[in-house]
């Protein structure tokens, strides 16, 4: 297999931070003086400040006051901000772990499902990054890889298991950033979600018209909005199950 070609927007700091995630501490040199820091450290402290106050406010400057050293110095560490979030991003992966291949296609699943649920819930800031972009480092490909292997294991091949990767990946994403917001906005506000809702309960008997929102009206008289939960995981399995007998019956 060769490699794709590379584009021709590939840069220094891109080839760079490819090394990083897969060399993070290479050799020392005889000469020069001892690094004050490791990579490590300044990864740490970038998670700490955006477990804490999350993405949008992490900066060098902000990881540096952290570790109490000169801005300027990180650069010896890291390219810049970016490759700085690619690596908190492959570190905090190495925290999920991956499904034991002897169980069922549906176990690994509910495994990978509630090991990335609970790493939202730990650093929340992941959900901020663009997951279209995550970074080609060992941890993250090391669950790909599991998430990939179980819906092999359910009869899934080709273009087909991706289809199937991204419906589990995107109604996880969507469903972790619709709770992990609500719980951000009740710390914020004081309103919890049955509060907020409470408040405006008059609506239903006030205002909503059965007659103009007949499809509303029939799946809330069938108990359809019953489930409080963001993410039905068995529900969510059904519907692959459901893929793979229709794909098995089509070959």
């Amino acid at each position: 297999m060769t490699a794709p070609e590379q584009p021709p927007e590939s840069t220094a700091e891109g080839r760079r931070v490819i090394d990083l995630l897969w060399n993070p501490e290479p050799p020392p040199g005889s000469r020069g003086p001892r690094p004050r820091l490791t990579l490590g450290q300044v990864v740490e402290a970038g998670i700490a400040l955006a477990d804490a106050a999350g993405l949008t406010q992490l900066s060098m400057r902000k990881v540096a006051a952290a570790l109490d050293v000169g801005a300027m110095s990180l650069y010896t560490y890291v390219p810049g901000r970016d490759e700085l979030v690619e690596l908190m991003i492959d570190t905090v992966y190495a925290e999920h772990d991956r499904p034991a291949p002897g169980l069922g296609w549906r176990d690994r699943l509910e495994s990978f499902v509630r090991e990335s649920w609970a790493l939202y819930r730990r650093h929340p800031w992941l959900l901020d990054h663009n997951q279209s972009r995550l970074p080609l480092g060992p941890n993250v490909l090391d669950v790909e890889e599991s998430l990939y292997a179980a819906l092999a294991a359910a009869g899934f091949t080709g273009a087909d298991t991706v289809a199937a990767a991204n419906f589990v990946r995107w109604q996880l994403l969507g469903a972790a950033r619709a709770m992990i917001g609500d719980e951000a906005e009740a710390r914020s506000t004081g309103v919890s979600y049955e509060a907020y809702w409470g408040a405006r309960s008059s609506f239903w008997t006030t205002y909503f018209d059965s007659e103009r929102y007949p499809t509303t009206t029939a799946i809330w008289e069938a108990g359809g909005f019953d489930d409080a939960s963001a993410l039905s995981l068995d529900r969510l399995l059904d519907r692959l199950l459901d893929a793979v007998d229709r794909a098995r019956s089509a070959t």
